[in-house]
């Protein structure tokens, strides 16, 4: 577990969050913790989320639709056209 003072994050945020892509990083203010940053991977696990970002995107449970049924034969082609 790391320690920063608000003053240390506010000077070099990214070196702040570098940190905490290995462990929660605690912020302090005036000796006090009050704020963990961390992960975004770590914080899924800590709140038992498995679902990714692909995962919602992909929004399962859906029928699959074939594009090509799906067009009509009148319609115009470009490629068609002289």
């Amino acid at each position: 577990m790391k320690i920063v003072t608000s003053r240390e994050f506010n000077q070099d945020v990214s070196q702040a969050k570098r940190a905490a892509r290995i462990e929660p990083v605690f912020v302090t203010d005036r000796g006090r913790p009050t704020h963990v940053l961390m992960s975004v991977e770590t914080y899924r696990r800590l709140i038992g989320q498995t679902e990714t970002i692909v995962d919602l995107l992909a929004m399962p449970g859906l029928p699959a639709v074939d594009l090509d049924a799906s067009r009509q034969a009148d319609t115009w082609d470009r490629r068609s056209q002289p």
